[in-house]
């Protein structure tokens, strides 16, 4: 459906307005889909992404810096979403043996587990955006890249 339709405003001042507000729709769009996906599950989105950002570190700790760094929402308090993380035991934290000052994070087998069930789930979400083919994919990606300079 067209952003005009979805929002009940016809005009904009210009494209680059338009751009602006559909790209703010579609990714509110987007993370409502994955808050319903992940609500059974009892964990947000931000939650879910820090869960993912461990799973790629392959057993590797992190620090609460690295995920901070790495988040897609960097607004997002990490310390706080790690500490309902540990609440679920889905991670784990230990003083690091090098530099005490810092903490490492790591996901454990529960969180690796929860993560092997939401992934079906988020792909059947990706599918939605197969109503563009893989090139204008691609382009749009490479669009979006350039608009963030």
């Amino acid at each position: 459906m067209k952003l005009e339709e979805e929002i009940k405003q016809k005009n904009f001042h210009n494209p680059y307005q338009r751009l602006s507000i559909n790209i703010l729709f579609t990714a509110s769009w987007i993370n409502i889909q994955t808050a319903r996906i992940l609500k059974p599950f009892t964990i947000t989105p931000q939650q879910y992404n820090v869960l993912r950002i461990l799973r790629g570190q392959n057993n590797k700790p992190a620090s609460v810096g690295l995920i901070q760094e790495r988040m897609l929402d960097k607004s997002s308090n990490a310390s706080r979403l790690i500490d309902k993380l540990l609440a679920k035991k889905l991670v784990d934290r230990n003083i690091c043996i090098e530099d005490r000052r810092q903490v490492d994070i790591r996901i454990i087998q529960k969180g690796l587990a929860l993560l092997q069930e939401i992934d079906p789930l988020i792909v059947e979400l990706d599918n939605q955006f197969k109503t563009i083919n893989e090139e204008q994919a691609k382009m749009m990606g490479d669009l979006l890249d350039q608009l963030r300079g």
